[in-house]
């Protein structure tokens, strides 16, 4: 097992048996139930790493419905693969089973550390409140949507479905993914809501006082005010609508065959959401836990400095861009370490002295409870949020950067605990994607659709706004209206399926 084997001269890794990565599994899964994790069953399958970047382009399903996107995600992915630039060692399937794939070519010591990695994935998956409303059957749904769609290339042709998953494709990411949690009022078509009756008359606390409480000219302003409001077209929808995908599903004028594949994405970006709200916090925790059961159980002396080269990969800071695998694991680290050591707490909280806070060390050992326990109720944006703390920033020398134009290089900006947790947060917040609401379905009675971008600091990329809007009148048929914030003051973008009109509100 792991042995290499000679083939045309080259060496090659030898191909791992079934009964040889089962023996695997098992060690390693006994390790994993010792230490309190609580996986999903998990099918292992052996790949070779074409097969590997073939699932990786479909995000680990073995079947997607074929658009354009997958076949450039896969020749990204094999030149990345062909160059040095990566390689993916495991894909791991938020299913029930989950379906774990391993990479033919990893040694022994790799084939240890992914499927600890798996195991502590399935877990995450298994425990964790934000997956509990996904799909645990996702890979016959996928096969299910690729059918459905093939369907619809036989009989409308492939660049006329085509053209339109590229208009759904866009828009995509304007779910509201808490409404699996938080259930919103219902939606109504324009013509059933009923605007609330006006009262006539105001009550009075004694029949006599009526006449001088309700006088007859004030009964009549009351009327005329009671008919102004009938005549005026009721809100549309009754509150803003984030998801604004199922309302194109319902009131869009599209076809049947339309209607169904705006539903299969908004179904797959549903299943995906929560992996995007918690990538932090899952890697971070696979992290941990094949750190934890490589070190303690599975590592023989041989073996340590190739799995720390490893190890230490996983951990290595991109350029330009976060590792999720890095801060999401010495997170975890610091967490245990705290509730083990009850550096928590307002005795914790009101020291200042900074020597009495190097040596506290209180006792309790709460510290597997506290990250077990983190692990089933929080998500990136409350786990950053909670827990990244100001000794945190400074002891992992957490920054803030920016890129300069005059000299043409990425720079510290600022160091300050605040500004990197704010920084942090507002990446976080709704996956990093702006907040659109529709406001209104029936603007000005025109059956026109206006949008509205909840701003939060960043403005919009106005160039990305204009082609969204110019794909949502796609489906809406009518002129659409986006009111959003530029350079801090309101303005409507507005396509009207002709052009771009941009206004400036007072």
């Amino acid at each position: 097992m792991g042995r290499q084997a000679e083939s045309n001269g080259i060496p090659t890794m030898a191909r791992w048996t079934h009964e040889q990565i089962q023996d695997v599994v098992q060690e390693v899964y006994e390790y994993v139930l010792q230490e309190g994790l609580d996986p999903l069953e998990t099918v292992f399958e052996i790949v070779d790493y074409e097969t590997m970047n073939e699932l990786a382009a479909y995000a680990g399903f073995p079947k997607r419905y074929p658009h354009w996107s997958f076949g450039m995600e896969y020749e990204y992915i094999r030149q990345s693969y062909r160059y040095g630039l990566h390689r993916i060692y495991e894909m791991v399937v938020n299913n029930d089973p989950a379906y774990a794939y391993l990479l033919e070519s990893n040694t022994l010591v790799d084939q240890k550390m992914v499927i600890a990695h798996v195991f502590a994935h399935s877990d995450f998956f298994k425990n964790n409140t934000w997956f509990s409303k996904t799909n645990r059957k996702m890979i016959d749904t996928m096969a299910n949507h690729e059918a459905t769609i093939q369907t619809y290339i036989e009989r409308y042709g492939p660049e006329e479905v085509e053209s339109f998953l590229d208009i759904c494709l866009s828009l995509e990411d304007l779910i509201d993914f808490h409404s699996l949690f938080i259930p919103r009022k219902s939606r109504q078509k324009p013509e059933e809501v009923q605007p609330r009756p006006t009262p006539v008359k105001l009550k009075v606390p004694r029949p006599y006082l009526d006449p001088y409480i309700n006088p007859p000219e004030f009964i009549e302003a009351q009327k005329q005010q009671h008919e102004k409001k009938r005549q005026t077209p009721p809100p549309f929808p009754i509150a803003p609508e984030k998801d604004v995908l199922l309302f194109l599903i319902e009131h869009a004028p599209l076809e049947n065959w339309q209607k169904v594949i705006l539903s299969i994405i908004r179904d797959e970006s549903y299943y995906f959401a929560p992996q995007r709200a918690t990538k932090i916090m899952n890697e971070g925790w696979a992290t941990f836990w094949h750190s934890r059961i490589m070190t303690r159980y599975l590592l023989k002396d041989p073996e340590v400095i190739e799995y720390a080269d490893k190890h230490s990969g996983v951990l290595a800071a991109p350029p330009h861009r976060l590792n999720p695998y890095k801060l999401g694991y010495e997170l975890w680290k610091d967490i245990e370490e705290r509730w083990n050591k009850g550096r928590f707490g307002p005795e914790w909280e009101a020291c200042d002295d900074m020597r009495v806070k190097a040596q506290w060390d209180r006792k309790l050992g709460l510290g597997l409870q506290k990250i077990f326990e983190v692990r089933r109720f929080a998500n990136d944006l409350t786990f950053i949020d909670q827990f990244l703390t100001e000794e945190f920033c400074a002891r992992h020398k957490l920054f803030v950067y920016q890129y300069n134009r005059e000299t043409g290089y990425y720079e510290i900006k600022d160091r300050d605990y605040q500004k990197v947790k704010q920084q942090l947060l507002l990446q976080l917040t709704n996956f990093g994607k702006p907040i659109i609401y529709v406001q209104d379905g029936n603007y000005k009675n025109r059956g026109e659709l206006y949008l509205k971008h909840k701003h939060e600091g960043v403005d919009l990329d106005i160039p990305y706004a204009k082609e969204t809007l110019k794909n949502i009148y796609a489906l809406w048929k009518r002129p659409v209206h986006l009111e959003t914030v530029i350079q801090n003051r309101r303005r409507v973008l507005t396509y009207d399926g002709g052009s771009h009109l941009e206004v400036q509100m007072a």
